[in-house]
């Protein structure tokens, strides 16, 4: 990973200061996932949170999760059958990807644990809404991954 966490959450709140956007959370739990990582079990209960998958020097993948997404949260970006989009799918409609890294249905799930790193913002639940969209732009404008929207960021992936 090539970013600092903290700096982030740090850039973010200097943002929304100079944005004058109001009521930005002041506190946040930011868990670090270093490769080889195991999901998180579960949301915990009130909070909300944008993560982050990157392996090596690459950020594949930003997401959000309101306080009702658990599957979204814990599974399903290690299953490319369980949404209709994830970060599993996205690694095997990406033809680099498989190839480079011998990846298929059955073994994408554990490649992911082996070889990302998951960073998770964790804020209260209370943020839901433009507030938690924000925060996930924010960090997609800033980190720039491989796998998201259009899919327009073909170049950086690793």
């Amino acid at each position: 990973m090539n970013w600092n966490p903290k700096q982030l959450w740090d850039d973010f709140l200097a943002a929304a200061k100079r944005g004058r956007i109001k009521n930005v959370p002041d506190s946040i739990c930011i868990e670090i996932l270093p490769m080889p990582h195991t999901p998180p079990s579960s949301l915990p209960r009130g909070k909300i949170a944008v993560y982050v998958f990157s392996s090596n020097k690459c950020v594949l993948k930003v997401g959000k999760v309101g306080p009702n997404s658990r599957a979204r949260y814990t599974t399903q970006h290690y299953n490319p059958r369980s949404s209709r989009s994830n970060l599993a799918k996205s690694l095997l409609n990406d033809e680099c990807a498989m190839s480079k890294y011998n990846l298929s249905q059955e073994t994408i799930g554990e490649w992911i644990k082996n070889n990302t790193d998951r960073v998770n913002f964790i804020i209260d639940a209370d943020y839901e809404g433009s507030m938690l969209d924000l925060l996930e732009v924010f960090i997609q404008c800033r980190l720039q991954p491989a796998y998201e929207g259009d899919q327009s960021n073909k170049s950086r992936k690793g």
